[in-house]
């Protein structure tokens, strides 16, 4: 199996083990209203139809046929249903999905409180890592500090140059944990942020959902 086919079954997998109503690290939204981006997402005539409409109010509608133990079971189970051969996301593999399902995967289960990360393997890690110093650039753009990501196996990257009279701070995790630090989770992860106390803040602020 692919790295992002095991993560797909994490997720079903605690999707399954969560009530409809559990919270998220999603901003307001609950483990139903995440099967429902989840579905949405993978099905490219409900994706067409969510733009359409907006994608907020089409997210909404999906929930709330989840509101009850039998709509959400179905609900997760049509996410369990890999999309069809056709949709974009079915051949996309690692580089669309992996990040994505790790991410979600732990808002289901940090949502609740639980911030004790999970074993990942070796192979996973070496792919959420390339990912994700390919991603934080982007991210942190609009930062005048500058970032350097810190692995506990002390690997590192410098992912984000300071701007003129700025230095640099350095966020120090396992790769998982600064994947939803970067993703806008650093208030659910176990990462440290070291640097000077105005830029770790500005960093902060970037980096932690409401």
């Amino acid at each position: 199996m692919t790295w992002h086919e095991t993560e797909r079954d994490w997720l079903c997998e605690t999707l399954r083990a969560a009530d409809p109503h559990d919270p998220t690290l999603c901003a307001g939204w609950e483990a139903r209203h995440l099967a429902a981006h989840l579905v949405i997402r993978e099905r490219p005539g409900l994706a067409v139809s969510a733009v359409r409409g907006g994608l907020a109010a089409a997210t909404e509608r999906l929930a709330e046929s989840a509101s009850d133990a039998p709509g959400y079971a179905d609900l997760v189970e049509r996410f369990a249903t890999p999309p069809p051969r056709w949709s974009p996301l079915a051949w996309a593999g690692d580089a669309v999905n992996a990040t994505e399902y790790f991410v979600h995967t732990e808002d289901v289960r940090r949502g609740t409180g639980d911030l004790t990360p999970r074993e990942l393997p070796e192979g996973l890690v070496d792919v959420l890592w390339s990912q994700l110093v390919r991603m934080a650039p982007l991210r942190l753009r609009r930062l005048g500090p500058g970032v350097v990501l810190v692995r506990d196996d002390d690997v590192r990257s410098a992912v984000h140059a300071p701007r003129q009279g700025y230095g640099t701070v350095v966020l120090r995790g396992d790769v998982g944990e600064l994947v939803l630090a970067v993703s806008g989770r650093l208030q659910a992860s176990n990462v440290r942020v070291d640097g000077a106390e105005d830029e770790v803040a500005t960093v902060r602020d970037l980096l932690t959902g409401p």
